[in-house]
């Protein structure tokens, strides 16, 4: 037997509207699942937006003032380069490093606050202050080096990533266990509740599923209604809980700290969002379908 859109469409119609409250609770069951993973995933963005300063092993920014003169760059420079083993020049410390002036800040800027415009309209290149990022010898020289530069001319501040991201991870880590572990707890109760309205469903139909068995209709033809009613409650539940994860995207990213690694709210970009749904639909989709099939499975042992 073929499958028509038009039975495919009428049939799931007809066993969503027959199993109205239960479809509605486990729609709602999967919206405060997903809702909680989607959250997980927007924080996990926003910290990975901020550590973009501390790729490649960097552990220690020196931040100079937006308005610091060559003389003092090259000054600042001057210190790193002579703090590198073998220059004689200083106690050794400094791995390598390298310079970011104004406009590359600016790219890493507008990519970190790229989920506030208006901020990243306010401000260009001018207003950006250079660093020298700094991957120590050692993990533990990061103090040592920073007490250099603390006071030297030009300088604005000295930041340490070890500090800093470990602060944001700590409590990351806490926020995403909780929300990992109200996930699944919700998530088996939304494929339970998906299980049992398509068990509900096909149980009603039993004796026209037998019929259909007898004439010639296989296992496919009669579970792909039922995984399309799986599928579409677990498409909407995903779409439900994107539309407050999307709008609340700053609050549940500046959740994870009131503060970033540059003294500013944790930011998600609304393309980033967009993504976080995307994934929120397929997991969403593939639970919907995967209970179903699973709930009528053994309805068709006839």
């Amino acid at each position: 037997m073929t499958l028509s859109s038009r039975y495919l469409l009428r049939e799931t119609g007809d066993n969503l509207r027959r199993n109205l409250v239960m479809t509605v609770a486990a729609v709602v069951t999967m919206v405060v699942s997903l809702a909680a993973a989607g959250g997980v995933l927007i924080m996990r963005e926003a910290i990975h937006k901020q550590a973009i300063q501390w790729r490649g092993g960097v552990q220690v920014a020196v931040f100079l003032n937006a308005s610091v003169s060559q003389s003092e760059v090259h000054a600042v420079g001057q210190l790193l380069a002579q703090d590198r083993p073998g220059n004689g020049g200083g106690p050794g410390l400094v791995k390598r490093y390298f310079y970011v002036d104004k406009a590359e800040a600016y790219r890493e800027f507008r990519t970190i606050f790229g989920g506030d415009p208006a901020l990243v309209r306010a401000l260009g290149p001018a207003q950006m202050p250079p660093s020298y990022r700094v991957v120590p010898l050692k993990p533990g020289d990061v103090t040592s080096i920073g007490d250099q530069f603390q006071s030297q001319p030009g300088v604005f501040r000295v930041t340490y990533a070890r500090q800093a991201i470990q602060a944001l991870e700590n409590r990351f880590h806490t926020l995403s266990e909780i929300a990992v572990a109200l996930a699944i707890g919700v998530m088996v109760g939304a494929v339970a509740l998906i299980v049992n309205t398509i068990q509900l469903a096909i149980f009603a139909r039993r004796r026209e599923v037998a019929v259909m068995k007898l004439v010639g209709a296989t296992n496919w033809f009669i579970r792909i209604p039922f995984m399309l009613e799986g599928l579409v409650d677990g498409v909407l539940g995903a779409l439900l809980a994107f539309v407050p994860i999307y709008f609340a995207r700053g609050s549940i990213a500046s959740f994870v700290g009131s503060e970033s690694l540059i003294a500013q709210p944790l930011y998600v970009t609304p393309h980033d969002a967009v993504m976080t749904g995307l994934v929120m639909l397929l997991v969403g989709a593939a639970v919907g379908a995967l209970g179903s099939a699973f709930a009528v499975r053994r309805f068709l042992r006839v």
